[in-house]
């Protein structure tokens, strides 16, 4: 009988071994550094689809990160930056931007481009992301 309680035992946690292992690799992107992290960063997320396209994405924006998340902001090569967040975000990445950031250097809302949504704290986020849904944390 004790045999039988350890066998399923076993056969139970190895379902939860087995769904846990099926389950998406979720991954936050921290963004605090301004235009040369949001070029590596968003390079550094494509990458990562291609290579598990399952992956389930969020890239937080805070402090100087915020930037490439306002309309009218290109790479250094000119092209938009929005029209490469609208390329994450038709692959499933979710765009968040620090509310204390925009109001502490006096940037209107309404300037955040339309991929991106507004969370009250980007550092609080992070963590939030980390500690309640098993995010993995990433820094470009």
């Amino acid at each position: 009988m004790k045999q039988l309680w350890y066998a399923l035992v076993l056969f139970f946690a190895s379902l939860g071994a087995f769904a846990a292992a099926n389950d998406p690799v979720k991954v936050v992107y921290q963004f605090s550094d301004g235009e040369a992290q949001a070029t590596q960063g968003l390079r550094n997320i494509k990458n990562h689809l291609t290579a598990d396209p399952g992956a389930k994405i969020v890239a937080v924006a805070y402090a100087d990160g915020v930037s490439f998340m306002l309309d009218g902001a290109t790479d250094k090569g000119g092209y938009p930056y929005q029209l490469q967040v609208q390329e994450l975000v038709a692959k499933g990445v979710t765009f968040e931007v620090c509310n204390f950031t925009l109001t502490n250097r006096k940037i209107d809302k309404s300037k955040v481009i339309p991929e991106a949504r507004i969370v009250p704290s980007g550092v609080a986020e992070i963590a939030r992301l980390q500690a309640k849904e098993g995010y993995v944390y990433l820094k470009p």
